[in-house]
């Protein structure tokens, strides 16, 4: 094992208290939010002064968190629509940008990852005022393409990095033994980016499904959204069920998390 000169060993030392930092700023609320779903008190508070699974309990209950599980399914519901057309988009955008060459091409890649860089109160507020100029109410569909905008830039890295490693021969061959471009997209190109596409779904699904900015200001009495419905208990009420709701949130999102990773190499993928 190398060891480390003496005059290195301080900024060893400064880049792992940073590291160790940055884990607790990321990790630490997470982990709050889980201590304090299991407290005994009535209201949010940290630390709880006992534990309990009775606030999980009250959140699968059918009646008394109705509005809940209805919040809850509209949300799913609108990432799965969400996640099939911002995977859709990005996938046709990823092959045309692989095969793009020149400075317009660059430039079309920065518009679509714009989403990514924009503050999403913004952009929420942006799509309010364009769905209002068109003179629209809100609806579901609006709502899932709102939040197709701003996932769409997630699915894109995936897949634009399965299309950059396309071997172009494979392309020529089929067309070579006739093959039409659709046939082709169907049993040569697809079957070769799936995992990318595959993983560019799943991101998509877990930013819609926390979506905030886009939700509050798209959606409708009949599209209430989870995140919103969370939000407005923790203001009137500090109800205890939002903590409960956000640890079976990172439970599910951690566990589909680690069945992408197996499948695809999901975080491979995002680090490439």
């Amino acid at each position: 094992m190398h060891r480390l000169a003496p005059a290195d060993r301080p900024l060893a030392l400064l880049i792992l208290a940073l590291a160790a930092l940055a884990l607790l700023v990321l990790v630490g609320p997470v982990l709050i939010v889980l201590l304090t779903s299991f407290t005994t008190s009535q209201a949010l508070r940290f630390p709880p002064p006992g534990l309990t699974l009775r606030w999980y309990a009250a959140l699968f209950d059918p009646v008394r968190s109705a509005q809940i599980h209805r919040a809850a399914g509209n949300s799913l519901l609108v990432a799965f629509c969400t996640a099939v057309l911002a995977t859709s988009l990005a996938t046709g955008a990823a092959l045309a940008l692989a095969r793009a060459r020149g400075s317009w091409a660059r430039l079309a890649e920065g518009a679509f990852l714009a989403p990514l860089v924009l503050p999403g109160i913004a952009f929420g507020l942006a799509s309010l005022m364009f769905v209002s100029w068109l003179r629209q109410p809100p609806s579901f569909a609006l709502l899932v393409m709102g939040h197709a905008m701003i996932a769409a830039p997630f699915a894109l890295r995936t897949v634009g990095a399965s299309a950059a490693g396309l071997d172009p021969a494979l392309l020529e061959s089929s067309a070579i033994l006739g093959a039409s471009r659709w046939r082709t997209f169907r049993r040569v190109v697809l079957p070769l980016i799936m995992p990318g596409v595959a993983a560019g779904g799943f991101l998509a699904f877990i930013s819609s499904l926390d979506n905030v900015p886009v939700s509050l200001f798209l959606s409708s009495a009949e599209t209430d959204m989870l995140p919103i419905r969370l939000w407005g208990m923790m203001e009137s009420s500090l109800d205890v069920r939002v903590a409960a709701a956000s640890g079976v949130l990172v439970a599910v999102a951690f566990l589909l998390l680690l069945v992408m990773d197996r499948a695809v190499g999901l975080v491979r993928r995002m680090a490439g």
